[in-house]
Order: structure tokens, then C-alpha cells, then sequence
């Protein structure tokens, strides 16, 4: 079972930062339409006989790199989307595989370094009442998205699925033919239920996979605000 809390201290951290305004959509997809788009030796997570894919808006707050002291001001916030989904390496580790990201801030595109697949993008977050307003477009490529979310109520026990779909605790990359792991460490995330009022994206089909099928799985979260990202270290060669 995946973990609800942190599964490791990351004492040394490359990257300390809040992930605020976090929604989360899920939808289950059949294990081979995803395989192809995960490198060996990493094995596909599977919930109730799927493969889950994770397209989580959000934005990025306080960011302060390694040698900058936690008390002080980190650079202004930006958004960030990702597009994930779940992997486990043979060593037994869980974690997550990232099939795109983009990033309004072009100083995180330093992390292209160690695999993460890093592009500028033109996003945006905004709140409307009660109404939480996402939109992002790739710089270069076709991906776009419009999404827009109304929270509901705190879920104040998660289930066991909402602790699968969310809660993971170090990310895998891939570069010059190794598999990079990185640590991350942060409170549990306070989740809420959430409603769906618009959702028009192709940054699904863009990252190579079939074009969801039935309703998505939804979360929202204000946010987690004590993130601490480990330095990568490689874990294995990747094919």
C-alpha cells in the first residue's frame, strides 16, 4: 500500500518549495496503453486492474534552491502542470513517472539536467469565487488545457484510493541512459472533494496516449506548504 505520510527525511535538500491550489484528475487506463510510454526496468503500478495517468495543475510558491536559507523569501509563484503516472522499480520503491511537464518559470527548466521532461509554458491560475480556474498552453508543441474546478467538502478520512492516486514520495527520470530517482518529502496533503465544471484538454493524447475514456477521478488541495526535494541520484540503466 502506497504510503499517506513521507517515507523518508530528505535531510539535504536540492529545492525546498510549497505546492499550493493543487488540483488533482485522474482517469484509469488499460496497462498496455501506458507500458509503451514507460521505460524498463520500472514496472506499471496498477488500482482496481488499471493504470492510473494523473494531470495535476498547481502552483508553485516559495521556491528556494540549495544554499538559500528557508527563511528566506523564495521567487514569486508560478504555475506548474504535470502529467504522471505510477511506477514501481524493481528494487520494491514506488513512485512516480512523469510524461510531461510544464513550468511558467524558465529557471526550472534546469531540471531538463537530470531527465525531467521540463517545457515553458504559458499557464495560469485563478479564482472566481469559489470557482478555481486553470488554463495552460505548451511553448513549443500543440498541448492546451481549460479546467475548471469547484471544491467541495474536506475529506477528513481519505480512502484507499485517494491515498493511491495522490500520495507519492519520490519521482524517476531518465538521462544518458540511467534512471535518476528523486526524493521528496512534504506534510500528507489535505484533500477535498472537487467538482468538475469544465475540462477541455489534448495534453493526454499529446504525450502519446489514447484519449481519456469515462468520467475522471477528481481531488483538490490548497496545497502543501513544507516541500522538500532531494538531490537525484541514479538508481539503475534504463532501456
Amino acid at each position: 500500500m502506497v504510503a499517506y505520510g513521507a517515507e523518508q527525511r530528505v535531510r539535504l535538500p536540492a529545492l525546498r518549495a510549497g505546492w499550493m491550489t493543487q488540483t488533482f484528475v485522474h482517469w484509469a487506463y488499460p496497462v498496455e496503453a501506458v507500458r509503451a510510454l514507460v521505460p524498463e526496468p520500472l514496472v506499471m503500478e496498477e488500482y482496481e486492474g488499471s493504470a492510473w495517468v494523473g494531470f495535476t495543475p498547481f502552483v508553485m510558491a516559495g521556491v528556494r534552491p540549495a544554499g538559500v536559507p528557508a527563511r528566506a523569501p523564495g521567487l514569486p509563484a508560478f504555475a506548474e502542470t504535470n502529467l504522471r503516472t505510477y511506477v514501481r522499480h524493481p528494487n520494491g520503491r514506488d513512485g512516480l513517472w512523469f510524461l510531461s511537464l510544464e513550468v511558467a518559470c524558465p529557471l526550472m527548466l534546469g531540471a531538463r539536467a537530470v531527465g525531467a521532461p521540463y517545457r515553458p509554458g504559458a499557464l495560469r491560475v485563478t479564482r472566481n469565487g469559489r470557482t478555481v480556474r486553470y488554463a495552460g498552453r505548451s511553448r513549443p508543441g500543440r498541448a492546451s488545457y481549460r479546467l475548471a474546478v469547484r471544491p467541495g467538502d474536506p475529506i477528513e478520512r481519505p480512502t484507499e484510493r485517494d491515498v493511491w492516486l495522490t500520495s507519492r514520495w519520490r519521482a524517476y527520470t531518465r538521462r544518458a541512459g540511467l534512471l535518476w530517482e528523486t526524493p521528496v518529502e512534504h506534510e500528507p496533503w489535505p484533500l477535498a472533494t472537487a467538482t468538475v465544471e469544465e475540462l477541455e484538454e489534448n495534453v493526454t493524447t499529446e504525450a502519446g496516449l489514447p484519449a481519456p475514456a469515462g468520467e475522471p477521478v477528481v481531488h483538490f488541495s490548497d496545497g502543501v506548504r513544507h516541500v522538500r526535494m532531494g538531490v537525484p541520484v541514479p538508481c539503475s540503466r534504463a532501456s
